[in-house]
C-alpha cells in the first residue's frame, strides 16, 4: 500500500475511536440472552451489507457517494480495517456479492467489482452492468439481491409523494450480466429492503407510505410476491384499504394485492433478513428481520428500532415484535437502523446510518 493508503486507514482509526464514543449501547434493550456490541466504527453513512466469500463486509452509502470494505482478519468479530473501495458514486446504497465480484447499485446504473477482496488495497475499475436505470434522485437509492433464480433484483422508486409515473414504482430483475431486464413488480412506491425466503424461495419486501396524509395513515408495508406481475397498489391504493384522495378516484383497493403485514405509520422499514443461522434460539429459525429507520415527518417520532416478524411452519405471518429498541429516546434519536445480515456463525449485523457504525448482536444463555 502507497503512503496515501495508509494515511487513509490511520486518519480512519482516529475517526473510528471517535465515532464509538458517541455510541451508548446502554440505551439498547434487547430480549434476554441476546446482547449487541460494536463490530466496526467510523462507517459513515452506513446502508446496505453484502458479506464476500472470504469474509470481507462491503457497506453503502447513500449521502457519502462511498463504496466501503470491513475486515475483521483476526476473527475478533471487531473489525479492524475500513478500506475505501470507491467515491464519488450516486449514492451507492446498494450492495450485493457473487463469485468473487462485488456488484453495486447507484441511483441510475449497477456496477461490478470483479475479484474484489484480493484487491481491497487497490480496487479494480468497475464494470457497468447496466446504465438502463432512471436517473432520478428522489427514491432513487437501490437495493440488491441475487434470487434463487439467479437473477439480480433492484427496486426503481417513485420519483415523488405520490405520483403515477410509467417506469417508476417497480421491482425490476435482469442477468447477472445485466442482460434480459424485466419488471417483477408493480405499485412499489419505495422498497429498500428485498429478501427470500430460504425455504420456498419466494420475494418478501418492504415498503415505504406515502406523506401528508397524516401522522397514522398509511401504515408502511411488508409485502409477499410469490410470482411475477403483482401489483401492490401505488399510487392508487395504500396499506391495501386506503384509496389515495387523488389517484384512488375511480378504483378499488380490492384489484390490487395487499401487505402482508402492516408494520404501522411512517416506520421507513428498509433492510430485511431471514435469520438461518444456528446460534440463535430454534424458534428464530426462519424468521424474518426488519431495521426501522424511523419516522422524520411524524408528530410523535416511531420506528428506529429491529422488528422480528413472526412465520408459522407454513411460512404464513403470524405476527410482529420488537426485537432491540433504544435508538430513540422521547423525540432524539443518536441512531437509525438501516439493514441486517446474517454472518456464517450465526449473529446479525445492523448497519446505522446515523451513528456510522456496524453492530454485532449475539446470543448466549
Amino acid at each position: 500500500m502507497n503512503w496515501n493508503g495508509w494515511l487513509y486507514l490511520f486518519l480512519y482509526a482516529g475517526f473510528a475511536q471517535a465515532a464509538s464514543a458517541d455510541v451508548s449501547l446502554d440505551l439498547l434493550e434487547l430480549p434476554e440472552g441476546f446482547r449487541i456490541s460494536v463490530y466496526a466504527s467510523g462507517v459513515e453513512n452506513a446502508r446496505q451489507m453484502a458479506l464476500g466469500e472470504r469474509g470481507t463486509l462491503f457497506v453503502g452509502t447513500r449521502g457519502e457517494g462511498k463504496v466501503y470494505a470491513v475486515t475483521d482478519r483476526d476473527g475478533d468479530q471487531v473489525a479492524e480495517r475500513v478500506y475505501l473501495i470507491d467515491e464519488g458514486l450516486n449514492r451507492p446504497s446498494g450492495l450485493e456479492f457473487r463469485e468473487g465480484a462485488l456488484y453495486v447499485g447507484a441511483v441510475d446504473r449497477i456496477l461490478r467489482y470483479d475479484d474484489i477482496e484480493v484487491r481491497l488495497e487497490n480496487p479494480p475499475d468497475p464494470v457497468v452492468v447496466t446504465d438502463s436505470l432512471p436517473d432520478e434522485r428522489s427514491h432513487g437509492w437501490k437495493y440488491l439481491r441475487f434470487g434463487p433464480d439467479g437473477m439480480l433484483y433492484v427496486p426503481v422508486g417513485a420519483p415523488c409523494n405520490v405520483c403515477d409515473e410509467p417506469g417508476f414504482a417497480e421491482i425490476r430483475r435482469m442477468l447477472p450480466d445485466g442482460t434480459g431486464m424485466e419488471v417483477f413488480a408493480r405499485g412499489v412506491r419505495n422498497t429498500v429492503g428485498l429478501a427470500f425466503h430460504p425455504d420456498t424461495g419466494e420475494l418478501w419486501f418492504t415498503d415505504n407510505g406515502r406523506d401528508r396524509m397524516g401522522d397514522d395513515v398509511p401504515d408502511c408495508e411488508l409485502n409477499h410476491a410469490p410470482t411475477p406481475g403483482l401489483h401492490f397498489g401505488f399510487p392508487y391504493c395504500h396499506q391495501g384499504d386506503v384509496p389515495d384522495p387523488e389517484f384512488g378516484v375511480g378504483k378499488s383497493c380490492s384489484d390490487y394485492t395487499g401487505p402482508a403485514l402492516r408494520l404501522g405509520p411512517h416506520v421507513a422499514p428498509l433492510g430485511l433478513a431471514f435469520y438461518t443461522g444456528d446460534m440463535f434460539p430454534s424458534q428464530y429459525r426462519n424468521q424474518l428481520f426488519v431495521a426501522e429507520h424511523g419516522s422524520w415527518n411524524r408528530s410523535q417520532k416511531i420506528g428506529y428500532r429491529i422488528k422480528r416478524v413472526l412465520f408459522n411452519d407454513e411460512g404464513e405471518v403470524q405476527g410482529q415484535e420488537v426485537f432491540i429498541k433504544g435508538w430513540l429516546q422521547g423525540e432524539d434519536s443518536w441512531g437509525r437502523p438501516n439493514d441486517v445480515l446474517v454472518m456464517p456463525d450465526g449473529a446479525l449485523l445492523i448497519s446505522d446510518d446515523e451513528a456510522g457504525v456496524i453492530y454485532r448482536v449475539s446470543y448466549r444463555p
